[in-house]
């Protein structure tokens, strides 16, 4: 009979917060650093991608710290330049983490098609692997994923829906 897996669930704390956009989830780990953020209404694909990253995850209904929702909030109301200052940790490959760094370096106000971010990494041909570690980023708008655009110009896919990736480009000052 195979051994069965006795590892702990990760135990993350699961908050709520009210932007113009729809309610944010906010999922954060004993040290406060965001590990997720995502929508109400997309709960679902954050549970799933909280389980691929984590495997087994416990959320218990707790506050986010005051800090990083104030934080959060002033971004929403228009002080921009505030997301650099959310603490965040992720899990995944080496390859996402790669990617979604180099997310976090993408300015505000300003846009990245995948293969300009592919090339960034190093990776110029690695264009259908970035889509895809963008797709499994768990932390919406602090890891800008709503920056990346085809290379066309054109909005394509955001995980919390082109409504709200258009909201977020225009928030930022991004002409659409």
């Amino acid at each position: 009979m195979p051994a069965r897996s006795t590892k702990t669930p990760e135990r993350f704390s699961l908050d709520r917060l009210a932007t113009p956009i729809g309610i944010a989830l906010l999922v954060t780990d004993a040290e406060g650093a965001l590990r997720a953020l995502d929508w109400d209404d997309y709960e679902h694909r954050m549970h799933e991608l909280l389980r691929l990253h984590y495997g087994a995850v416990d959320l218990v209904d707790q506050s986010a710290p005051t800090e990083m929702k104030t934080t959060l909030s002033a971004y929403f109301e228009g002080d921009l330049g505030q997301l650099s200052r959310v603490a965040w940790r992720t899990a995944g490959t080496p390859f996402q983490q790669k990617v979604w760094s180099a997310l976090a370096q993408i300015p505000v106000g300003a846009t990245m098609s995948y293969g300009a971010l592919a090339a960034k990494i190093g990776m110029p041909k690695a264009i259908r692997a970035v889509g895809h570690a963008n797709g499994s980023n768990p932390i919406s708008v602090v890891l800008p994923c709503h920056r990346l655009i085809g290379a066309d110009g054109s909005l394509v896919k955001y995980g919390g829906g082109l409504e709200r990736k258009r909201w977020l480009l225009r928030h930022e000052g991004v002409e659409i």
